[in-house]
């Protein structure tokens, strides 16, 4: 700045000095006053030079002190600001303690007081369930009362009718004991009776009798006869069924093995597999004994059908044969079919469902004869009706007429007849009214 003054400050005397030479002496000469004027502006330009140079130098005497000073400046400015920032530091670290403290002072104050709180609502809780269970106690006690009472009373009741009940169950046992006994000495008849053969043949054919008797008529079955003609063997019953030649028998004869069949049931009782081996091939052995028997005396074609049943009066005893597979070699060998009681009433319902069908078969040309003439009744009976029909028919005509043209020419002859009164005319005529 101080250099640029200088210069501006020379340029401006130059001038000046030139515009003062020119107006004081105007008679000079052209080349005396440039070369005044070359002289001038070398003075000029080495005293610019000079002064600059003294500029510079004092210049960069000024920047360097200025930087000097400015460096210190910012130095201190520096360390200024960090003393400033430091205290500004601790002055927070100090306010950020104190608000930690604080913090701290209001927590333990707050949990201090929710330590209270929650003591007493504790305290008012713990007081609430005591009443609560007091009273609680105290209703249950008064329920207990009710509910004992109550109890003691419906316990008291019951007792007594269960007394009586129990007096009128005893009464009612000793009744039973009586029966029991009785029962006892029945089932010791029975015992007699069934370790007998004969009273045991008795039984399966009194059961036997009662299903024939049940399922077929008396005609259709005889008792004890002599199927084969000349012999002195008589079947138990025999079903009689219809041949080419007159009747063909069907013999049905009962057996009841019962000391075998006990002594089965008594093994299978203990569980010995060797006596119950032994007792099935007993039992096995006596069924094929009695086939041939009935097989020998029985069956005799063309009197009797080509096979016999043996009826077997127990469904356990009947089942024990059929599992030991005895139906076939029993049918194969002697041409005798075992029956239970279930399997003796379906066989002889299809039995009798075959007569049903035979006498429909028999009879068949009855009916048609039957129908036959109530067809020729029927035609007569149409023509009897076309004539009563036409009949009618005239007879209807021959009224039509009557009562419109006779009713008419009566109608007009009585018109000039005076009329009574419909209950004179009644009472004249000795008839009720029409109406009623």
């Amino acid at each position: 700045m101080d250099i640029t003054y200088i210069v501006v400050s020379g340029v401006v005397a130059i001038i000046a000095s030139i515009i003062t030479g020119s107006i004081v002496s105007s008679k000079v000469k052209r080349n005396d006053v440039q070369e005044n004027f070359e002289d001038m502006f070398d003075d000029l330009y080495d005293n610019v030079t000079d002064a600059f140079k003294s500029e510079m130098s004092h210049t960069k005497e000024l920047f360097a002190i200025t930087q000097n000073e400015m460096n210190s400046n910012i130095t201190e400015k520096i360390a200024s600001m960090d003393s400033h920032i430091n205290q500004k530091q601790d002055m927070m670290n100090s306010r950020v303690s104190e608000s930690i403290l604080r913090q701290e002072e209001r927590i333990k104050t707050f949990s201090l007081e929710n330590q209270q709180r929650l003591e007493h609502m504790r305290n008012m809780v713990e007081k609430s369930l005591y009443n609560i269970q007091m009273d609680n106690n105290k209703k249950l006690e008064e329920m207990r009362i009710v509910v004992d009472e109550k109890l003691q009373k419906s316990l008291n009741e019951r007792m007594n009718q269960s007394f009586s009940m129990v007096s009128e169950r005893l009464e009612q046992v000793y009744k039973g004991l009586g029966e029991m006994q009785n029962l006892a000495n029945g089932v010791g008849d029975l015992k007699k009776v069934l370790s007998n053969v004969k009273t045991r043949g008795i039984v399966g054919e009194i059961q036997l009798g009662a299903i024939l008797q049940e399922i077929l008529s008396n005609e259709q079955y005889d008792e004890n006869v002599a199927v084969v003609p000349n012999s002195s063997y008589r079947v138990e019953y025999a079903v009689k069924l219809p041949g080419n030649d007159g009747t063909v028998y069907l013999p049905i004869d009962a057996k009841f093995p019962g000391d075998t069949y006990n002594a089965l049931q008594e093994a299978y009782e203990d569980g010995d597999k060797l006596r119950i081996e032994e007792c099935v091939k007993n039992l096995l052995r006596t069924i094929q004994n009695e086939a041939k028997d009935i097989s020998t005396k029985y069956i005799e074609p063309p009197y009797t059908t080509e096979f016999a049943i043996m009826f077997l009066p127990f469904e356990g005893l009947y089942s024990e044969v059929v599992n030991r597979g005895m139906v076939e070699k029993l049918q194969r060998e002697y041409k005798v079919n075992i029956a239970g009681p279930s399997t003796m009433a379906a066989l002889l319902n299809s039995l009798q469902m075959g007569f049903k069908t035979l006498a429909i078969q028999k009879r068949s040309s009855e009916v048609w004869n039957v129908l036959s003439a109530v067809k020729t009744e029927f035609d007569n009976f149409e023509k009897v009706l076309e004539k009563t029909k036409s009949r009618l028919e005239s007879a209807n005509k021959e009224l039509d007429t009557l009562v419109g043209v006779r009713t008419r020419a009566i109608n007009r002859k009585l018109k000039e007849v005076s009329t009574l009164e419909q209950s004179e005319a009644e009472k004249l005529i000795g008839v009720e009214s029409i109406e009623e």
